[in-house]
């Protein structure tokens, strides 16, 4: 469907501004009056990582005249794979800077506002509201709610995209004109099952491609032109090279869009995505050890199995002496458990702790009670036992 453009134009543009944007302005469809609608409107991208890094660049170029950065992490060499906004020489600088100052090198005349900081429901209402326009470039699902609930309950627009190794995609949501993100996911899916980009990885080009088109329905959005991608999911196969799209329809029954919402106000995603299962957390009570008891264990000869439950690329990358790897997803369908010692002590570790917490789940329900987990996983390893190896 046509929409109405969402900002109104500036005054003018200068002679300068002229100069820089007359590809656009020799588009038709864009011309004087998309350009200045460009320049006045105020945009927020959450999160300066792989899809806002694309987005921002081209917002800049574009000409949107105030860009609003929300991010609270800091550059690390594993994100330049694929977050191309920042350099080698940005390496631990906060990631909203590194964004700001290469925005500001694409295009002088943009206004570039930071917001230092977790975006959380204490404080999305008062970011949000300064802008026409909200584009999320996020990787979790609580920031995802969060930020869906947080522009129905503004009645804002908002551009969504999501990655995940060669698989993009992209939507637009609008309660006022179409669904919102929770009319497409209703509920999180389960913890643990669906692998973040840290986990899983991603193909660093596919985040350009992914942002590339979140940044053309902004644009779209902003300036009234063409029709975007509201009431429609966009699929992206990078491996076949196939776009294919979904026709998503507003859910009467919605809980924060519907007829009779029962999200009234923004709520504790945290809990509500449950980053980890009740069940993984009572699993780990009393039965989490650190990598320097691991480390005593093995070399006091203790009688353990140390099983590795990611994936085969991670393993390839870094492991822990002695793991041998078997994934989670084994436990998961019941077909690593018939393998497993019953005259050892199985430590199990991942990255971090997550996915080994929530197999340790399944051990603890398959009676193995002394069973553990490595709290921090192979990430605390190297940190603290081995920090010569390399980390991901």
């Amino acid at each position: 469907m046509s929409l109405p453009p969402l900002v109104e134009p500036a005054s003018e543009l200068t002679v300068d501004e002229v100069r820089r944007y007359s590809r656009h302005l020799i588009i038709p469809d864009v011309g004087m009056d998309g350009q200045k609608r460009l320049k006045n409107a105020k945009v927020l991208c959450v999160g300066a990582g792989g899809l806002g890094s694309p987005t921002l660049m081209y917002l800049a170029a574009a000409g949107v005249g105030t860009l609003g950065i929300i991010e609270f992490d800091e550059v690390d060499e594993s994100n330049l794979q694929r977050q191309i906004i920042h350099s080698q020489s940005d390496i631990g600088r906060p990631k909203a800077e590194s964004a700001r100052d290469t925005v500001l090198g694409i295009n002088p005349y943009v206004t570039v506002n930071l917001h230092q900081e977790r975006l959380e429901s204490s404080n999305v209402m008062e970011i949000f509201s300064q802008y026409d326009l909200i584009v999320d470039g996020t990787d979790n699902f609580a920031t995802r709610y969060l930020v869906n609930d947080a522009c129905v309950l503004l009645n804002k627009p908002y551009v969504w995209g999501s990655i995940y190794r060669f698989d993009g995609q992209a939507s637009v949501f609008w309660s006022e004109h179409g669904p919102c993100y929770r009319c497409l996911y209703p509920e999180p899916p389960p913890p643990g099952m669906v692998p973040s980009c840290a986990e899983g990885g991603v193909l660093g080009v596919l985040c350009a491609s992914v942002g590339s088109i979140q940044t053309t329905e902004a644009i779209k959005l902003l300036a009234g032109v063409g029709e975007p991608l509201v009431g429609r999911l966009m699929i992206y196969d990078a491996l076949e090279m196939t776009y294919r799209q979904v026709k998503v329809r507003k859910d009467p029954e919605c809980a924060v869009c519907g007829k009779n919402p029962t999200v009234t106000e923004l709520i504790d995603y945290e809990a509500f995505c449950g980053v980890v299962s009740d069940e993984a957390q009572q699993a780990a009570m009393g039965s989490t050890i650190t990598p320097q008891q691991l480390k005593q264990w093995i070399d006091e000869g203790e009688n353990i199995d140390i099983i590795d439950v990611r994936e085969p690329n991670e393993y390839e990358i870094v492991s822990i002496p002695g793991a041998r790897l078997i994934p989670k997803n084994e436990f998961l369908m019941g077909d690593a458990l018939q393998g497993l010692p019953q005259d050892k002590r199985i430590v199990l570790h991942c990255k971090t702790g997550v996915r080994s917490a929530e197999v340790l789940a399944v051990l603890k329900n398959a009676g193995f009670a002394d069973a553990v987990h490595v709290g921090g996983g192979v990430i605390g390893w190297v940190n603290q036992i081995e920090p010569e190896k390399p980390v991901y």
